[in-house]
């Protein structure tokens, strides 16, 4: 059942909802679920490590409202991310969905991921002795100075990764060296790999910012620092990804001594704002994407308008861009 979603000879599209992080994509996603009858697949790159849980905000079965989701608790924390790896799987999954008639709801604030699944992205190679060295320098001197570097070689790039994300910031360095040209210009113009629509939600920058506030409050609430305590036991700490997440990083800085546990939560708020503000500017540069207001109290009627493609309601404009 695919309600009023046009189809390709019975075929879905796929439907991706993406956004900043506290928009409220799991709930617009759940209840569009319902409607025309869909599954979920996760973009959310975190949400792909198993035991990474309240950090996250992983939906709960209570959240999944009797929708199946897709592609949650595939890696141990101590593995690597790997985009490559998500694109084959989630492909996978939406092929399998759109073959059986199932609405695809790709849904996630993991940019890269989302475009990784739905353009068609080679993505450029690696050499050992390069990545070797470059990780050699994050080590003795950290991402700060790594940072600085790529702010000189590639300034959209460096304004796209957060200063501590060493493995990313190594990840674009050695790109350029390779290639002799800027991270951002190896990544070539999207050609689409499905028939897809996207749907983006956004609130005002003064929302979001207390809906970051109250969402760190629950996770502290609900046993965050006793979900990372245990996930440090289990290896958190090697893993090159996983152990850079938003929240685990500064409890792991907390059990450390280098943060008090006030602080690590303070630290947690700060980071994630600035962490959503570079969501909002990499969504934002897709032109393909329809932007609603999170906040309006219609928001599923109108996406739904959008995706029967009659009468196409246009991009919200009350958002602060």
């Amino acid at each position: 059942m695919t309600g009023a979603l046009p189809t390709d000879g019975g075929v879905p599209p796929v439907v991706a909802v993406v956004g900043p992080t506290a928009t409220g994509k799991t709930a617009l996603a759940v209840a569009l679920a319902q409607r025309l009858g869909g599954e979920v697949v996760n973009a959310d790159s975190m949400q792909l490590y198993r035991g990474m849980d309240i950090g996250t905000a992983k939906p709960d079965l209570a959240e999944r409202a009797g929708v199946p989701h897709h592609l949650l608790d595939l890696w141990h924390v101590r593995e690597p991310a790997s985009v490559a790896e998500y694109r084959l799987r989630a492909r996978t999954e939406i092929d399998r969905l759109r073959a059986a008639g199932v609405v695809p709801l790709l849904v996630g604030g993991s940019g890269l991921y989302v475009r990784a699944v739905l353009d068609e992205l080679d993505f450029p190679g690696t050499d050992a002795a390069v990545r070797a060295r470059l990780e050699g320098e994050l080590a003795e001197g950290g991402p700060a100075a790594l940072h600085a570097r790529l702010a000189v070689v590639d300034p959209a790039a460096a304004a796209a990764i957060l200063p501590s994300n060493g493995r990313r910031l190594v990840r674009a360095l050695e790109v350029v060296e390779l290639t002799g040209r800027p991270f951002t210009a190896v990544m070539p113009d999207p050609r689409p790999h499905y028939p897809a629509v996207t749907v983006g939600l956004d609130r005002a920058v003064e929302d979001l910012d207390d809906r970051v506030a109250a969402r760190v409050e629950r996770m502290w609430v609900a046993g965050f620092v006793d979900e990372v305590a245990a996930l440090d036991a289990a290896g958190l700490r090697e893993g090159p990804t996983a152990s850079r997440a938003l929240g685990y990083a500064q409890v792991l800085q907390q059990f450390d001594g280098v943060l008090t546990p006030a602080e690590a939560r303070e630290r947690t708020v700060t980071t994630t704002r600035r962490f959503v503000r570079r969501q909002r500017s990499w969504f934002r540069r897709d032109p393909a994407t329809t932007w609603f207001d999170a906040a309006r109290p219609d928001l599923a009627e109108r996406v739904l308008e959008l995706l029967a493609g009659s009468g196409a309601p246009p991009a919200d404009r009350t958002i602060e861009e």
